[in-house]
């Protein structure tokens, strides 16, 4: 199965990993690898997580403060965000509805 990021989820990513390159060498490859392991865990099973709103559900990278928001469609995986979940819950209602 493959898998495609919303737009702005992809930025979410980029952005993080970007941040972690900051902080200490190497950490952004770190944080990419969790997020990576992740998709693939979704792909595999996309039914093991659970549903946080109608049919969004929501895997976290455990390691790493973030989770994979994503809707299961008919031949693909959509993200819709990797969210920061200290952050303002719900921003990505919006692209839902897009």
């Amino acid at each position: 199965m493959r898998f495609e990021f919303h737009p702005e989820a992809l930025a979410e990513y980029e952005d993080a990993a970007r941040y972690y390159a900051g902080c200490q060498f190497g950490l952004e490859l770190r944080f990419i690898a969790a997020v990576e392991k992740v998709i693939q865990q979704i792909i595999e099973a996309p039914d093991r997580w659970p549903v946080l709103e109608e049919d969004i559900r929501r895997c976290l990278t455990r390691v790493f403060p973030y989770a994979v928001l994503y809707s299961a469609e008919i031949d693909y995986i959509l993200i819709i965000s990797l969210m920061h979940t200290h952050r303002e819950p719900g921003y990505w209602r919006k692209r839902i509805t897009n």
